[in-house]
């Protein structure tokens, strides 16, 4: 296929305003028509894909769930989970991470307070939790993971007893706005980012236009096949939709293994039996072990490899007979 000639003169970036999690960058010149859809995907995938960390899950000494009083805590349950949602924080560690907190009132409880390992960096220490209104003490077990976007405690399965989960934002850019100027011949394209301190707003962009930059490099070497490469045949199997919905906690997968697909939006059998190898070895933080602890998995409980879905179909493992088709996996 014939090369196009590109004559594309190269925009300057340049950095106008900045403050202490505010950052504005002007992009020209760029051609007439270019500034809105640069603009546009750069903010949809700062929103979106730009890592963070946050706090998806907390214990409370002598509290079983959110919706109930906590002794000697001014606040409830409930009000609690939405301070401990502002806690900001730098999270260097792939697996999750506990903290802990334990303080003796009277007097207000902050983020600072937070016993956190080397691993993890507290960026608002001043950000209020609670106030102890007698001499009562607060114990808390925190669990901090990195992720990206939004993950939501009604989708987080798999709690030990006395485990709250938590509304987690991950994102660590909570706005983005531009704007798009007409300069003489050439369009101006004015970025506005806003962070929640765990980032800088350069930081942010930067790994937005490499995100973008590695989807257009993969478009950009597509060139028109000599010849068209017959297509497999398409899969005529059906999962079934009690099979689909399983959630993944029955597989009895190891902890990092199940870390993986979660923060990957894996979270039930059927998403996991529609994906192939280059698919499973592509999901992040999932090495060839958890790979092939997955495959093991499926076909010892019959979701692959002839097993016809029969274990799903009928219900908690077991054969047409009633019979356990497998031996208690204790050793997983």
């Amino acid at each position: 296929m014939e090369q196009l000639e590109l004559d594309v003169v190269l925009p300057r970036i340049t950095l106008t305003a900045a403050g202490e999690n505010y950052g504005r960058f002007t992009i020209s010149p760029l051609e007439v028509g270019h500034a809105g859809p640069l603009g546009n995907a750069l903010r949809r995938v700062m929103i979106s894909s730009v890592p963070g960390a946050a706090i998806t899950r907390v214990k409370i000494g002598r509290v079983i769930h959110e919706f109930t009083t906590i002794p000697g805590v001014v606040e409830d349950g409930t009000q609690l989970m939405l301070n401990i949602k502002g806690i900001r924080l730098r999270c260097y560690a792939e697996r999750s991470v506990a903290l802990q907190l334990i303080k003796r009132g009277p007097g207000p409880v902050y983020a600072g307070d937070i016993d956190a390992p080397s691993t993890v960096e507290i960026v608002n220490p001043q950000h209020y939790l609670c106030t102890i209104d007698d001499d009562a003490t607060l114990e808390m077990q925190l669990t901090a993971e990195r992720g990206r976007g939004v993950m939501l405690a009604d989708n987080v399965s798999g709690l030990n007893i006395g485990e709250i989960a938590v509304d987690a934002l991950f994102s660590p850019i909570p706005r983005v706005n531009f704007i798009v100027e007409l300069n003489g011949e050439s369009e101006r394209l004015i970025l506005e980012i806003w962070t929640d301190g765990t980032v800088k707003p350069g930081d942010a962009l930067s790994h937005a236009a490499q995100i973008l930059s590695q989807h257009f490099g993969r478009l950009a070497s597509v060139s028109e096949p000599s010849e068209v490469a017959e297509l497999p045949a398409a899969s005529t199997s059906v999962i079934p939709p009690e099979i689909y919905e399983r959630p993944i906690d029955e597989l009895g997968l190891s902890t990092r293994t199940y870390n993986s697909l979660r923060r990957a939006d894996i979270t039930t059998v059927g998403r996991l039996l529609e994906l192939d190898d280059r698919m499973l070895n592509s999901i992040r933080n999932l090495g060839p072990k958890s790979a092939e602890e997955i495959r093991e998995r499926l076909v010892v409980l019959g979701y692959r490899d002839g097993g016809d879905f029969q274990a799903g179909l009928n219900g908690n493992g077991t054969d047409e007979d009633g019979d356990p088709d497998i031996e208690s996996s204790d050793a997983e």
